[in-house]
């Protein structure tokens, strides 16, 4: 990708779908997860900006998802898992006690579905690599598209390229959308580089062979943020924040040798731009998504009183250090593969989705994460030059990634089973 390339996120370019007077419509996917609940407190706080007329979820949690469903008025309610049906009808029966229910969608492709209907916006709030096809699918509809769901866009790049319209995304990750609004304060052309900030998850400090005994009750204790266990993982082994370095390239086409990362434990400073004449753009809120979803939702336009805001009457520190690349290898291994682009970076995340789960079911070392990842990158080699990348080039890339990772998993399993 040319450092001249337009970027698919840019503070200065509004897509508005039309969607008449009134409140602008929302689908938010992964309703039931931390960014959906959100979400959904914002909207609730702002019904006069946000309307939800839709809501998807894997179907794991239908008595919120019933809940959510009454409480905002929606006209179709989808899940994943079309054996959770039963139950969600129940649930949806007791909280609507005989009004008309909403319209039910289920599968693989009910998010797909819904991202697809009649709204202004779309939330991806999905976790994982499954949020591509409705990335995808609302792109192709013409919604504006609030992404929180970084993995859509890093496993499938050139496609998401390829459909999105200037200021048609809307960057929800913290460090993205810190970024999106310090970028608005010049030019791309004034743009030296981007400083993406890293709370250094729970195990700051510590050295390779530190990690090598830390247990899941370890990684999941994370200081500052509460998420869900994959991306809290994620967190602890900086996997998170190398999948941040390929979106941030891949949102604002900035090369990689100008991306730096920087451990800032506070989570104050979400990330920050550094402009031609020096000058450093900060954006700092305290540790707190509402703050970006609301950028997500609202743009050009600010929610008041979205997040919590400074009290700068009282004194506080804030801290910045280096990155330790040996520790933490992940950001490393991310550039390495973004630079690949292809299916790489495809390759990297199913990967780590897959070692992650063996990691938290006891089945792999917290340092085999990172070493079983590698291994699958370097065997998948270099994706094949001059070739256009396809949806089920992505797919086959990751089934294959995922049983490579489960065969070595396994592999050592067994080694330390017969040491």
């Amino acid at each position: 990708m040319s450092d001249s390339a337009a970027p698919l996120a840019d503070p200065h370019l509004v897509f508005d779908p039309v969607s008449g007077d009134g409140p602008k419509d929302v689908v938010v996917l992964g309703s039931t997860g931390s960014i959906g609940t959100q979400a959904i407190d914002l909207v609730l706080r702002n019904p006069d900006r946000f309307r939800v007329t839709a809501l998807s979820a894997n179907g794991g949690r239908v008595g919120l998802l019933a809940e959510q469903a009454h409480r905002l008025r929606v006209r179709t309610v989808a899940v994943a898992r079309e054996d959770a049906v039963p139950a969600l009808r129940e649930a949806l029966a007791a909280e609507y006690g005989g009004e008309p229910l909403p319209e039910i969608l289920a599968g693989p492709d009910a998010a797909t579905q819904v991202a697809a209907s009649d709204c202004h916006t779309v939330l991806n709030g999905i976790t994982g690599s499954i949020g591509l096809a409705p990335t995808l699918a609302a792109l192709e509809a013409g919604r504006t598209l609030a992404l929180a769901n970084k993995e859509s866009l890093i496993v499938g790049g050139p496609l998401v390229k390829a459909l999105a319209k200037p200021g048609q995304i809307i960057p929800v990750d913290s460090e993205h959308a810190a970024l999106f609004q310090a970028l608005a304060a010049g030019t791309r052309a004034d743009v030296r580089k981007l400083v993406v900030t890293a709370s250094g998850g729970p195990f700051r400090g510590r050295s390779k062979a530190d990690l090598a005994d830390v247990t899941v009750e370890d990684a999941l204790a994370h200081p500052t943020w509460a998420m869900g266990p994959v991306i809290t993982v994620n967190s602890a082994t900086l996997v998170n924040k190398g999948l941040e370095v390929i979106e941030a390239h891949l949102l604002y086409d900035i090369p990689f040798e100008r991306i730096e990362v920087v451990v800032h434990p506070q989570s104050y400073v979400h990330s920050m731009v550094e402009f031609t004449d020096g000058s450093t753009l900060a954006q700092a809120t305290p540790p707190d998504m509402r703050g970006p979803i609301a950028i997500g939702l609202g743009w050009p336009e600010r929610v008041p009183d979205a997040a919590p805001a400074f009290d700068w009457s009282k004194a506080s520190t804030w801290e910045f250090f280096p990155l330790d690349d040996d520790a933490f290898p992940s950001v490393g291994l991310a550039r390495h593969v973004g630079r690949l682009a292809g299916t790489a970076p495809a390759v990297f995340n199913a990967a780590n989705e897959e070692c992650v789960d063996a990691f938290l079911r006891g089945a792999l070392p917290f340092n085999g994460i990172m070493e079983t990842v590698t291994q699958v990158v370097e065997e998948h080699g270099t994706p094949r030059a001059g070739t256009t990348l396809t949806l089920p080039d992505v797919l086959e890339a990751e089934t294959w990634a995922r049983a490579r990772a489960r065969e070595l998993t396994a592999q050592t399993a067994n080694a330390e089973a017969r040491a």
